[in-house]
């Protein structure tokens, strides 16, 4: 963290820089199916892993950020890198960096690379940390396919205001004659995105054009060009999950996967903080007759996808418990859970700097109608929930930061 005094400064020079020192280890990793998009990065990546796997590949994945330990951002032919070889691989890295500024991310990007060259696999997942233009992984020449999960407004400090503006960063991973899998867009970005691959050369397999998916009967119907195959509904939760499950859908199909894969990448997908129920933990045993769900969306198109999910369940009275970082749209997350809400508890998040404080977020829910208080944790947020109705459900949610707080005492 001392090698560069900000969090984030997206450019490429440095990671070309170490990247050529350290023998350009990203030119002899496995092939490369390369995410960008706004939300459900995650949950796309795990499912085509899921699915990958399946059909006997061993496939490496890189995901950002982690939640609960920072070995996760890093899965070697299946397994996460183990404690030695993160080790090893972080200080060879520093080593070839001789001091010179380099970003927290930008360096253990580089080691995720080093890492994947010395261990075999069949294919290599790269999920974007931010944008993807100037993003430390789009470093790769030539990827077997990228993919742009839907785009919406984020990050508008590093990416721009607009949505065109911010659709264009994300398309910055198209490569030239090869194929990007897109999902549903707004016309505004899917214009742009469009104009970039006519710029550039590359082929766009577009949902409503070239693919569809649907839910009909309780089962995942996808349509391509090539026919219909009839799938189970994925087992991670939501209706966004189902527009995630045909991008991956359609990125194993392109890969040559069987539908058998891609059944495989519905049913044996997991991905935590994205609606898991906790079943364990000082959490639990707070509100032991509660529903306890976590969330680690953060933004307005999270919020509108979870409250969606939670009018799906059965009715029960709701209670939220809310964390976000200062550099989200409080308010457009927060108000798509207004209506069938009972109460909100706010926190802060624990040992982050850019934390918004319970005051603040309280301040944000309560101008927006919400019965709102504030607690010290989350732990005295569920207990003061729980005291008001035992079985209740209660969300926690606003940040994968604060999401990897709670899995780690609660997983």
């Amino acid at each position: 963290m001392s090698l560069h005094p900000k969090i984030i400064d997206l450019t490429l020079d440095r990671m070309v820089r170490l990247l050529t020192t350290l023998g350009s280890p990203e030119n002899n990793i496995a092939p490369v199916i390369h995410i960008a998009g706004t939300n459900g990065k995650g949950s796309t990546n795990a499912m085509i892993r899921a699915g990958l796997e399946a059909s006997g590949e061993k496939v490496h994945a890189y995901t950002s950020p982690h939640l609960a330990r920072f070995h996760e951002r890093i899965r070697l032919a299946g397994q996460l890198i183990d404690e030695k070889l993160l080790a090893d691989t972080l200080e060879d890295c520093e080593q070839a960096n001789g001091g010179i500024p380099i970003t927290y991310f930008e360096i253990t990007t580089c080691a995720a690379f080093l890492a994947f060259s010395r261990v075999k696999a069949d294919h290599t997942i790269l999920e974007v940390g931010l944008g993807g233009r100037l993003d430390a992984t789009n470093v790769i020449a030539q990827p077997a396919l990228t993919v742009i999960t839907p785009v919406s407004v984020d990050h508008q400090q590093y990416l721009g205001e607009t949505l065109a503006e911010i659709a264009g960063e994300k398309a910055g991973i198209l490569k030239r004659n090869t194929v990007c899998i897109v999902g549903a867009q707004q016309d505004e970005a899917l214009e742009v995105i469009e104009k970039q691959a006519a710029r550039v050369g590359a082929r766009l397999f577009t949902y409503g054009q070239h693919w569809h998916v649907w839910v009909e009967a309780g089962r995942l119907i996808f349509q391509d060009e090539t026919g219909l195959v009839d799938l189970p509904k994925p087992a991670l939760l939501g209706a966004h999950q189902v527009q995630n499950a045909g991008i991956a859908i359609a990125a194993l199909r392109a890969l040559g996967k069987s539908e058998e894969d891609c059944a495989k990448a519905m049913t044996d997908v997991h991905w935590p903080a994205r609606m898991q129920v906790l079943c364990q933990g000082p959490l639990k045993d707070a509100a032991p007759n509660a529903e306890i769900w976590l969330d680690g969306g953060h933004n307005e198109a999270a919020g509108k996808a979870i409250s969606g999910l939670l009018n799906e369940l059965p009715a029960k009275p709701t209670h939220l418990v809310v964390g976000m970082l200062n550099t989200k749209d409080v308010s457009g997350y927060l108000a798509h859970f207004l209506q069938g809400t009972q109460t909100m508890q706010a926190v802060s998040i624990p040992g982050e700097a850019a934390t918004l404080s319970a005051a603040e977020t309280a301040k944000a829910a309560k101008a927006l109608g919400f019965n709102v208080s504030e607690a010290d944790d989350v732990l005295t947020a569920v207990q003061k929930i729980a005291q008001i109705d035992g079985n209740a459900r209660i969300l926690i949610c606003g940040s994968l930061y604060l999401a990897g707080n709670i899995l780690r005492e609660n997983a």
